[in-house]
């Protein structure tokens, strides 16, 4: 087979790690509810957030309540003139303490809860549909609460006033169709990946760690091509959507919370590649690989403590350290530890053709006796 086809198996499976990545944020940010609420409550931990959040509360009960109205309904044809300066103070101080009122974890709750409830509606949506909305009414009367206004004010404000439209109708059946896509594609990208490499190796017996190592590279620059395409498109949306200097760290925040995931799969493939490359450096014919076999030729001669060796390695890093959400999976894990130890094995069997051991020095012959005088 021609050296081209290897580097094309390997380029190949080197994109399509990349856009597993991509793949695997969608499936376990978006389309995950734990995940999806997990993030909207981080989000609130940001001050920017929060106070965001708050004034939006605020105008809400303002507006859609028309407390100004309430307020000249029931003072004096003299004192009509104070009923707006006193609806801006209850605005102003609706606003104050929904800044208080969000900081605490009753409060956040209410939060936590409402995208919880909003994520759900829109799995089912995708499935039938009408539009997705995040509703804070709950949220809103709580801040009404805490700002000394009572009940009536919480009756004032209709049950829509604090609702979020996060989806239109018109817009599910493109969702809809990405859905479906998204379902299956993070495990046929990551199963074609590796399938690709593995048989770039496996029909490239005098190259294989070439190979091998070309492939680890792939998934390095994989992964660091995911971190850029993330950075992108923070600043993008920061142009985008950030109006003032006030709204560049919402935009930020709110970001940098829904990115995580998608920063953690790419950590994770740098991780992955960066052993590969390691892996096969150490196989390899370099001076300093090959002194790194020679020293502990000895050890890995010796199954048991080979292996004991990697079950060491395996509890620190999958059990106690866990480095990446592969590790933290029973699944994943066991096909990795398993990844590792054909690796281990591959290393043990190569070592040894190279640095047999000794023969053992013969043993001195025995002496004649010499007969007594």
């Amino acid at each position: 087979m021609p050296r081209w086809l290897f580097a094309v198996l390997v380029v190949v499976a080197s994109v399509l790690a990349f856009a597993a990545i991509l793949a695997v944020w969608v499936d376990r940010q978006v389309l995950d509810t734990s995940n999806w609420t997990t993030a909207s409550t981080e989000m609130l931990q940001i001050p920017a957030v929060r106070n965001r959040t708050a004034a939006f509360l605020a105008d809400k009960a303002y507006e859609e309540s028309d407390i100004e109205g309430q307020i000249s309904a029931v003072l004096p044809p003299r004192l009509q003139p104070l009923a707006a300066p006193a609806a801006g103070f209850l605005r102003d101080r609706l606003e104050k303490r929904a800044r208080e009122a969000l900081e605490r974890p009753d409060v956040q709750q209410l939060w936590e809860d409402a995208n919880r409830t909003a994520h759900e509606r829109l799995l089912a949506a995708l499935k039938s549909n009408g539009p997705v909305t995040v509703d804070l009414h709950r949220l809103l009367a709580a801040v009404e609460r805490r700002a000394g206004v009572g009940g009536r004010a919480a009756d004032i404000v209709p049950e829509g006033a604090a609702t979020v439209t996060v989806i239109r109708s018109e817009q599910l059946d493109s969702a809809r169709k990405g859905v479906r896509i998204m379902g299956a594609l993070p495990i046929v990208l990551v199963v074609l990946s590796i399938a690709l490499a593995a048989a770039a190796v496996f029909w490239s017996p005098g190259r294989r760690r070439r190979v091998l190592r070309g492939y680890g590279i792939g998934l390095v620059a994989g992964g660091a091509l995911a971190l850029g395409a993330a950075a992108y498109a923070r600043d993008s949306l920061v142009d985008s959507l950030a109006r003032t200097a006030e709204g560049i760290p919402v935009v930020e925040g709110v970001f940098r919370v829904y990115s995580t995931l998608l920063v953690e799969a790419a950590v994770a493939t740098i991780f992955y590649g960066a052993v590969i490359v390691l892996g096969a450096w150490l196989a390899g014919e370099t001076r300093w690989a090959t002194a790194v076999r020679r020293t502990i030729a000895p050890y890995l001669r010796q199954p048991e403590v080979a292996y004991g060796a990697l079950a060491v390695l395996v509890g620190v890093v999958f059990l106690w350290w866990a480095p990446t959400p592969a590790t933290r999976k029973p699944a994943t894990a066991i096909v990795l530890i398993a990844l590792l130890a054909l690796g281990l094995e591959a290393l043990r069997r190569q070592t040894a053709r190279e640095f047999p051991p000794d023969d053992p020095a013969p043993a001195p012959s025995p002496e004649p006796a010499v007969p007594a005088p």
